[in-house]
């Protein structure tokens, strides 16, 4: 997704939104953060401790070793920035992770602005439009609707990289 959506380094994690009963099962709070003011440390069993040859790693290849089962969200130094869901305050999106869960197993998925590096947030349907059909996304879903990017009239879209190039 860093390189393919938000066009930033692989390397920067992304935050997880987690289903809140399900929170101290893979983070080491039991305390609510439905904003994403919380950073907590992954669950010391879902933590993956690096092999004497990755401590001896350099660089990027460091940074891109993984940290926990859940690497996407996890930090260098095991934390991550975590948004609780919880269902009478936010029904469609604890579904939605309810569903992922019964499918993998996983109770969170990934949570990042909509926007390209060097863009401002989305904030309307053409900006979400417009920035669906400049980057590799496959689906857009705004409320109700599913927009599939093979289904759309061709339109030359923004090359986001010639504008923003990677870091």
């Amino acid at each position: 997704m860093n390189l393919k959506v938000k066009y930033r380094e692989s390397f920067r994690p992304f935050a997880p939104s987690v289903l809140f009963e399900d929170l101290n099962s893979w983070f080491n709070t039991d305390t609510a953060s439905p904003y994403m003011l919380l950073v907590s440390e992954v669950a010391d069993d879902k933590q993956i401790e690096m092999t004497d040859a990755q401590k001896a790693l350099f660089g990027i290849e460091k940074l891109n070793t993984p940290r926990s089962l859940i690497p996407a969200v996890t930090h260098v130094d095991y934390s991550a920035r975590i948004q609780t869901v919880h269902k009478n305050t936010n029904n469609k999106f604890y579904n939605l992770i309810d569903e992922f869960k019964k499918l993998t197993g996983v109770p969170l998925l990934v949570n990042t602005s909509f926007n390209i590096r060097g863009e401002p947030i989305v904030e309307t349907p053409e900006d979400a439009f417009k920035c669906f059909m400049g980057t590799d996304l496959d689906i857009l879903v705004i409320g109700n609707c599913i927009l599939r990017k093979d289904q759309q009239i061709a339109v030359k879209p923004s090359n986001y990289l010639d504008q923003f190039g990677l870091d």
